[in-house]
């Protein structure tokens, strides 16, 4: 039986950009179905009790600059520590994701393009131009998919994606749920490999 697994994300997170590609080889491993879904990370983070990047206290963001060289070295990924454009605005990205999938394509090479052009390319992807260059690069027609990406329709679903963010308990990014399980975080891909694997049912919060 085929599985299904919820991704939700945001291009802009350096954690997402890390477990991409080991989430996406779990989930040929198992021919699981993949259902790509950006979201507001800002807003998961207000309805979350999570923090902004800026606003968290000295010890959390001194500990995320070991973490990033960890995971870094463990996923064997360049990895920009201060990157040029960081923060920045991911939604004209995020959306473009939908608009893709809208019209019936494949996302992953513009995902993984817009990732690296963050994190190893010291790129904006705040900017048009640059989305538009990742856009053709990775096969599509740049013009229509950021026209239709500032869409209000689409715009709803980035909306509605965030919703159900909050509501299946992902608390950041990535997050990924199985059978209404959440698995938050990149360091859990393995354990959502394990469950995978074993197909047990999944573990629910105790009321």
């Amino acid at each position: 039986m085929s599985q299904e697994i919820d991704y939700y994300f945001t291009l802009i997170s350096p954690y997402a950009y890390l477990g991409h590609d080991a989430f996406m080889a779990v989930a040929e491993k198992h021919g699981a179905t993949v259902n790509f879904k950006p979201c507001v990370l800002g807003k998961v983070f207000e309805a979350t009790g999570g923090l902004p990047l800026g606003k968290r206290a000295p010890a959390r963001q001194a500990y995320r600059w070991i973490e990033l060289q960890r995971w870094r070295e463990k996923r064997n990924l360049p990895l920009t520590l201060q990157p040029a454009y960081f923060p920045a605005d991911p939604s004209l990205a995020d959306t473009c994701v939908l608009a893709i999938l809208e019209a019936g394509g494949d996302p992953r090479g513009f995902m993984e393009r817009t990732y690296r052009a963050v994190w190893a390319l010291d790129k904006d992807i705040a900017d048009e131009h640059v989305v538009d260059g990742m856009l053709a690069d990775a096969g599509h027609d740049a013009h229509a998919i950021v026209a239709r990406a500032k869409s209000p329709e689409i715009a709803a679903v980035y909306q509605a994606n965030t919703d159900e963010a909050i509501a299946a308990g992902i608390v950041g990014a990535p997050g990924f749920v199985l059978h209404g399980e959440p698995f938050w975080g990149q360091d859990r891909i393995e354990l959502l490999d394990d469950a995978l694997t074993s197909g047990r049912a999944p573990y629910r919060p105790i009321a």
